[in-house]
């Protein structure tokens, strides 16, 4: 598709976010205001005109449901098969770096995933065994899950125990289940973010190679993005900052997970 097509239909501020092509860039607009199509036709803008190469453009938003979308209409846009190019949620993106590189951090490469139920019988197992309430294993799934948002690990709690206010029972509880999980090579879904930022900190050279590979990151709905999440996009989006997010500061439905606005 060419420049003018590209630019067709949009509005003069939506014209000027997709011709950036280089350095930071926010969009903020409120709901059914576009945004998602600026994000997918400056992609297109990116590869079409710019010919910057469509592989090493990474783009994240939240759910499968975005994903499919914005892949659907980037598809439409640059005309080339999408399957292999960096375009999804958080956690599916993430995924895919701990494939490559989780070996470094003490798993095997064909980890599990668990997912909620998974999650929730290892917890009521460890309550079990630790003579604790089972029917509670709801609640300290969701501290827990917070604190992987916050990127707090056991570690950290165990050292600054009062500064997060949880008990003795839960950090040992805590301890248990992440001790656990890598016991079974398995990952819970929090776990592929923060462990794809700890990765990134604890591994120059890995990152390094990302910021090879990615010229430019794309976040759509920025506003739902908790600690973790803002830590991998600013970790990603490397010393040419040529990142740009789009969302809407008055709305952040995501906000039961850790996300934060202000980011």
């Amino acid at each position: 598709m060419t420049k003018n097509a590209l630019l067709d239909g949009l509005n003069p501020q939506q014209k000027e976010a997709v011709l950036h092509s280089k350095g930071p860039l926010l969009v903020l607009a409120g709901a059914g205001s576009g945004k998602t199509k600026v994000l997918t036709h400056r992609f297109a803008y990116l590869t079409n005109v710019q010919k910057v190469p469509a592989t090493s453009i990474l783009a994240m938003t939240f759910t499968n449901k975005a994903a499919n979308e914005m892949k659907e209409r980037i598809s439409g846009l640059i005309n080339k098969n999408i399957s292999d190019l960096w375009i999804g949620t958080f956690h599916s993106l993430s995924a895919r770096i701990l494939r490559r590189e989780i070996d470094r951090l003490g798993f095997k490469k064909d980890f599990c995933i668990y997912d909620d139920k998974d999650s929730g019988n290892l917890v009521r197992s460890i309550l079990k065994e630790f003579k604790i309430h089972e029917a509670l294993y709801k609640g300290i799934l969701s501290k827990i899950s917070s604190l992987k948002a916050s990127m707090v690990e056991p570690d950290d709690l165990l050292s600054n125990e009062d500064s997060y206010g949880f008990d003795e029972k839960f950090a040992r509880v805590y301890v248990r289940y992440q001790n656990d999980l890598k016991n079974n090579n398995a990952l819970d879904f929090d776990d592929l973010i923060m462990l794809t930022v700890k990765l990134c900190e604890k591994h120059p050279g890995v990152l390094k190679k990302y910021h090879n590979e990615f010229s430019h990151v794309m976040i759509d709905e920025f506003q739902d993005t908790n600690l973790s999440q803002y830590r991998l996009t600013r970790k990603l989006a490397g010393k040419l900052k040529n990142i740009c997010v789009v969302g809407d500061d008055d709305q952040s439905i995501y906000k039961f997970r850790g996300a934060e606005v202000k980011n």
